[in-house]
């Protein structure tokens, strides 16, 4: 028999196996998705995963009532945040969406000196539009988790860290081939952080912090990409090594 994904949606909270959605969130289920009661479908509550049928299906609320859990590891091989130079905004949103999809664990932003003037004051502001942008891309993506995404952070902030690996993309020649800098054993407990800088380019101040606080030097290429594209390329480079060199289970 084909197996045919479910659609899966994120629930604030589960309690007592039941669950609901209200407001926008209802209404775009019942009024665009057409969920109708007794139908089944998947629930997250941002840490594990169910299967559900449809109780009420009205156009304020929707409720859920659990049926069983569901084994639903997230996709990523390796634990991979971004840390992303402000760009305008309908770009970064584009960022969010991919990146979500392609498994981020957490996005962060921050004010580059060539980052475009006033950003920095807007983007709280835009910060509840991003987290919805990557819940949708988590259901569409069928992710059991969303991603962290978190408010923009001061320069200083944003180059400090601990992961395993810390990769700055420099559009300078001379950095690292991305794929060669990523160790060989990365695992799903690892954690890599790639800092991404703004259209404008790195600051020789800038960069000379960055590298004072410990991270590579890695390149994509001879090209010369948008703070968008290079994030994304990142992101899949490291998943696509990560998941080559997790064993895979032997069957018979």
């Amino acid at each position: 028999m084909k197996y045919m994904a479910r659609r899966r949606f994120f629930v604030p909270a589960i309690c007592g196996g039941l669950a609901t959605l209200s407001g926008d969130d209802a209404h775009h289920l019942t009024r665009v998705l057409r969920v109708e009661q007794g139908q089944q479908y998947e629930i997250s509550d941002n840490e594990r995963v169910f299967l559900a049928e449809v109780e009420a299906a009205r156009r304020d609320l929707v409720s859920f009532r659990v049926i069983e859990p569901i084994a639903a590891p997230d996709p990523a091989a390796v634990v991979v945040t971004l840390n992303v130079a402000l760009i305008r905004f309908e770009r970064l949103e584009l960022l969010i969406e991919k990146a979500t999809e392609l498994g981020v664990a957490g996005i962060g932003f921050f004010q580059a000196e060539r980052s475009e003037r006033g950003l920095e004051r807007a983007a709280p502001k835009r910060l509840s539009r991003w987290l919805r942008i990557a819940r949708e891309a988590s259901e569409q993506s069928r992710r059991a988790r969303m991603p962290v995404i978190a408010a923009p952070l001061e320069f200083t902030a944003a180059i400090s860290g601990d992961a395993r690996c810390r990769l700055l993309l420099d559009e300078e020649s001379g950095g690292t081939p991305m794929l060669d800098a990523l160790p060989a054993d990365l695992s799903a407990a690892d954690r890599v952080s790639v800092l991404v800088g703004p259209e404008g380019g790195w600051t020789d101040r800038e960069r000379a912090a960055i590298r004072n606080a410990g991270w590579q030097p890695v390149s994509l290429g001879p090209g010369i990409l948008r703070t968008e594209t290079a994030a994304l390329a990142a992101l899949a480079v490291i998943q696509a090594a990560s998941s080559a060199a997790t064993p895979r289970p032997v069957t018979s």
